[in-house]
């Protein structure tokens, strides 16, 4: 019996710098610990369908050995929406923007730099390096780096308790 999968959703703006390189990341750090029932995706509120990650969001990634260079843009929908368990958000706007379009969204929604506290966005987000250098693209790529290390246990324990549930 296949083993059912854990979906984690990462939201920002235009889906082409922000989620793009937490994606790669969290891919990453499952990916290191063989955890393959977790699928990550990302989307972006305003993203233009198929755009590729920026230039240097992709230099970034490449840096730390993440290839990003294959990502296009998603728009965040209603389907992704429900296909998530776990949805990560990059700034309280976002948080925002999905609670609108499906209220039934807020046990599974949460800024990513407060996760795992429900609804705390009192907290910054992560800033958008969109229009900037590439040394604002590699703090960026630190910052997330950062968080997703301190969270990807939050995020495995969640999913274990999901897999539970589902058995």
């Amino acid at each position: 019996m296949s083993t059912p999968n854990y979906n984690v959703l990462i939201v920002c703006t235009g889906n082409t710098c922000r989620s793009p390189m937490a994606e790669g990341i969290l891919k990453s750090l499952l990916a290191e610990k063989g955890l393959e029932h977790i699928q990550v995706m990302s989307a972006g509120m305003g993203a233009l369908g198929g755009m590729p990650a920026t230039p240097f969001a992709i230099e970034a990634a490449k840096h730390w050995n993440i290839d990003i260079s294959g990502h296009r843009a998603r728009q965040l929908t209603r389907q992704a929406i429900e296909w998530a368990d776990l949805i990560l958000a990059m700034a309280p706007e976002h948080v925002e923007y999905i609670l609108k379009r499906a209220p039934e969204a807020g046990s599974k929604t949460y800024l990513i730099r407060a996760f795992p506290d429900a609804h705390a966005t009192s907290q910054e987000g992560v800033n958008d390096p969109i229009g900037g250098t590439l040394e604002e693209y590699n703090q960026t790529f630190l910052e997330l780096d950062e968080i997703l290390r301190r969270i990807e246990g939050k995020i495995i324990e969640k999913s274990n308790s999901a897999r539970k549930g589902s058995g």
